[in-house]
């Protein structure tokens, strides 16, 4: 079967955590501060705090800005889960709103009827790696008073405006999952330029251990150290660093090629009756996945049609607020309704050979024109 994504892994990868292993220094160390020196210079960013997840690095975001019991947050139903979870997992409240059918981008619109007197955040999705209208956002924020925590899951090395995302803004997560345009096998990162916060982020995501203290007394007493927050075991370890900084050099290499694909799949899929291709600014934009809307109730049947043709596709993402756990927090969502029942991920990923391109655009364009 073609996937729909798979990493692109190689002896570069192999390379740099044999010189972990070599080391003897397995966990956080010397190579993941290495790996947020090159990720604070390729963004720009004035602080940068690897963590092991990219749902580590919203929750650990939260907590540090203050989220709390009975807080809300504003955050599209149309997202993976890890969105919601650090959410719910501080006590704090959901507030799901609608996306834009054009690209699945936060609707800022919308965001702005859910505003009460206790929202405490909004959280947009870049989806598919393109940017929401961050300068509707971040005024609505600044307006408001409220946090903006961006989920750049999607996202490393896209651009606003030709700003990096993470480059600006209040405060942006990352995730370096197997299958992200740059993977760490598992990984993520907070960025934000609050020095102030950033150190307290520092601490939680190793058990709230005061870095300062640790160093202070490390040459006369090696044992001691204060516990100066709530903190988590969150910290990226060096082997995940190891496996971020050989894939940072591919990097461009990369997107460059996953443009080219998406480039392809809009040219010969755009035109087709039945589907309707996402809007994308490829000059800012680092293709994370590949997604179009199957209209006339035909998804499923495209889905089991390309099965039998060896093609995996997928759905990204089942919304939210039809979630078993998540129903206490059910609204209105009608274009989020009608939308996530149409989508359907194609293969796009860095190895594709043009063949395997080429087969996903003939059987789509097969089954459109049954």
């Amino acid at each position: 079967m073609l996937p729909v994504s798979r990493p692109s892994m190689g002896q570069e990868e192999l390379d740099e955590v044999k010189k972990v292993f070599d080391s003897g220094w397995l966990g956080l160390g010397s190579t993941v501060f290495e790996f947020e020196n090159v990720l604070k210079e390729y963004l720009g960013a004035k602080n940068v705090i690897a963590v092991n997840t990219g749902t580590s690095a919203l929750h650990i975001a939260l907590d540090a800005f203050g989220v709390r019991e009975g807080d809300e947050v504003i955050v599209p139903s149309l997202t993976f889960c890890a969105s919601i979870q650090p959410i719910t997992a501080l006590g704090a409240i959901p507030v799901f709103c609608e996306i834009n059918e054009s690209n699945l981008n936060i609707n800022v619109e919308d965001v702005k009827k859910k505003i009460t007197s206790k929202t405490k955040a909004i959280m947009p999705v870049h989806y598919c790696g393109n940017a929401c209208d961050m300068d509707a956002l971040m005024e609505v924020g600044r307006t408001n008073n409220i946090i903006i925590i961006e989920d750049a899951a999607h996202a490393f090395g896209s651009s606003y405006k030709g700003k990096k995302i993470g480059s600006f803004g209040n405060v942006t997560c990352f995730s370096f999952d197997p299958i992200k345009n740059l993977t760490c096998g598992e990984g993520g990162a907070v960025v934000l330029s609050d020095d102030n916060i950033a150190e307290e982020i520092r601490r939680k995501r190793i058990l709230g251990i005061d870095k300062d203290t640790w160093h202070r007394y490390r040459n006369e007493r090696s044992w001691f150290y204060e516990i100066t927050s709530q903190g988590y075991r969150y910290h990226m370890s060096n082997i995940n660093a190891a496996i971020g900084l050989a894939q940072f050099k591919k990097l461009n290499f990369f997107i460059e090629k996953k443009k080219k694909i998406v480039k392809k799949y809009n040219d010969h899929l755009g035109f087709l009756d039945g589907i309707k291709i996402l809007n994308w600014d490829l000059d800012n934009t680092a293709p994370f996945a590949y997604i179009i809307r199957v209209l006339d109730g035909r998804r499923d049947k495209m889905m089991e049609f390309l099965q039998s043709k060896g093609i995996s596709s997928g759905v990204h993402y089942i919304a939210n607020h039809t979630q078993p756990y998540f129903s206490q927090y059910v609204d209105s969502l009608p274009v989020t309704d009608q939308v996530w029942k149409q989508i359907l991920t194609l293969p796009l990923y860095y190895d594709m050979a043009e063949s395997d391109v080429n087969l996903v655009i003939q059987n789509v364009t097969a089954f459109c024109e049954k």
